[in-house]
């Protein structure tokens, strides 16, 4: 039993389930509002999202992140300490203004989840999306003997005292003349994934260099109360810039050009050093509601366990201290792993998916645009010409800027060759898991090529 919430722990809940695989394959409903839009109240469009895609590129567009991004406010002597022991980020020359991307593993060294890490001031912190990364930071911060305060902004379908800061993405090449068009008083030139604070309609705002699409843009967060001002501002100066505001629909596609693949699977369901972790998490945790979906069908729960290269975040892993799963990755290090491509999907094939809807046969598993992932956790195979798994096409999407359908994967490093020739197989074995939203249907073998990752070419100017 969980000790604050009394609630059965994840532990509990775990020893019921005799096929964690099944399960999460199965039964079980997606927390995000991702795949769920009913989660939050932005809508899917506001115009449509072809032109939203199409604004971040030739415009500007404006996403409201407000509603489906958990926060962690953490204060305290022992903070900087917590966090440098937490993550496999180095903490050299993190500095207040700063942020950074933040993530975790576990003793094997498999990833429990990432972040964005805002250093406020000494000793004062603030997270920003990764729910299960904010567990597991809160679960140190009550059980590790750190001195340290914890304050949590839960989304707002989870969240009864509702949100207490707003969040918006300003991102697009025309973004940079709306947010000198908004701030009161000198500009700041803020470098990329820093922060300044500014004043936006009378309103205190904190700007984070940084941009959802790859491209040069800016999130502003602020208290909940201001957001309505400060997205009104926003608004009427990028009017005449190609400003549109952005829906859920195009917001969760940008993956696709920038190269995120978000919320893998925590690897926390196994293992005795995490079993006190199982036991303070509540069954009612994001952790008990993982859905697993896609051709790869694994035996064990550790199949879907990804590390930090597999997710691309090698370039971030540093191993000048000491930290949780620092041992095992640098053991891994030496071995063979995968890494970070973008899959460009075959024109034909993809045709071929959208023609079966209108023959007599079951139809190929239906091919959503924009977002066309399924799944909290998309795990589809990915195989060479010899027919090997090579990995998993995990994101997948449409593009109106580049006008493909592509997805993310993590594949051998020997196949990540731009140009080569691979497969993916789209749909589930079987006919279909239980997942209610999943319809029967039939796989397809679908050809596609490694590209670039991330693929968009705003995406690989970014600054690291």
């Amino acid at each position: 039993m969980n000790q604050v919430t009394g609630q059965p722990s994840l532990e509990e809940f775990l020893k019921g389930i005799p096929d964690l695989v099944d399960y999460f394959y199965n039964d079980t409903t997606a927390p995000h509002s991702k795949d769920r839009s009913g989660l939050t109240p932005v809508p899917a469009e506001f115009g449509n999202w072809v032109d939203e895609q199409k604004a971040w590129r030739d415009g500007a567009v404006l996403f409201d992140q407000s509603h489906h991004m958990p926060e962690m406010f953490l204060k305290g002597p022992d903070a900087f300490r917590m966090l440098n022991r937490i993550g496999i980020n180095s903490f050299d020359k993190f500095v207040p203004g700063k942020a950074k991307q933040f993530v975790a593993c576990n003793h094997d060294g498999h990833m429990i989840g990432e972040c964005v890490l805002f250093y406020l001031a000494e000793n004062s912190f603030e997270l920003v999306s990764g729910m299960h990364m904010q567990n597991w930071v809160e679960y140190h911060a009550t059980t590790g003997g750190y001195d340290v305060t914890i304050e949590r902004d839960l989304p707002t379908s989870v969240n009864p005292r509702g949100r207490t800061q707003f969040r918006f993405g300003l991102d697009g090449p025309a973004s940079d003349e709306i947010f000198a068009a908004v701030v009161e008083g000198p500009v700041p030139n803020i470098p990329f994934f820093n922060f300044a604070r500014v004043r936006i309609a009378g309103c205190d705002v904190l700007a984070l260099r940084h941009g959802m699409a790859g491209g040069r843009g800016v999130e502003l967060g602020g208290h909940i109360a201001d957001g309505p001002k400060v997205r009104e501002a926003l608004l009427n100066a990028g009017a005449t810039l190609g400003l549109r505001p952005g829906g859920t629909s195009a917001y969760f596609s940008g993956n696709t050009e920038g190269g995120w693949m978000p919320y893998p699977l925590p690897a926390v369901y196994t293992g005795t050093e995490l079993k006190a972790y199982r036991e303070w998490l509540p069954s009612s945790s994001w952790e008990t509601s993982s859905q697993l979906g896609g051709s790869f069908r694994a035996q064990k729960i550790e199949d879907y366990y990804v590390t930090p290269w597999d997710m691309g975040y090698d370039r971030i892993l540093k191993f000048d201290h000491d930290f949780i799963g620092g041992e095992a990755l640098r053991r891994a290090a030496e071995g063979p792993r995968r890494t970070a491509v973008t899959l460009v999907w075959n024109v034909d094939d993809v045709v071929d998916i959208f023609r079966s809807q209108l023959e007599d046969e079951l139809p190929y598993k239906q091919l959503r645009f924009p977002m066309a992932s399924y799944s909290f956790q998309q795990n589809d195979e990915v195989r060479d010409a010899s027919g090997d798994l090579i990995g998993l096409s995990n994101f997948c999407g449409y593009s109106a800027n580049e006008r493909r359908v592509m997805s993310l994967a993590n594949v051998a490093r020997d196949k990540a060759t731009p140009g080569l020739d691979v497969t993916v197989t789209w749909g589930e074995p079987d006919g279909g898991s239980r997942k209610r939203h999943v319809e029967r249907h039939r796989q397809k073998i679908v050809r596609a090529q490694v590209a670039p990752w991330p693929y968009a070419m705003a995406s690989q100017r970014r600054p690291t």
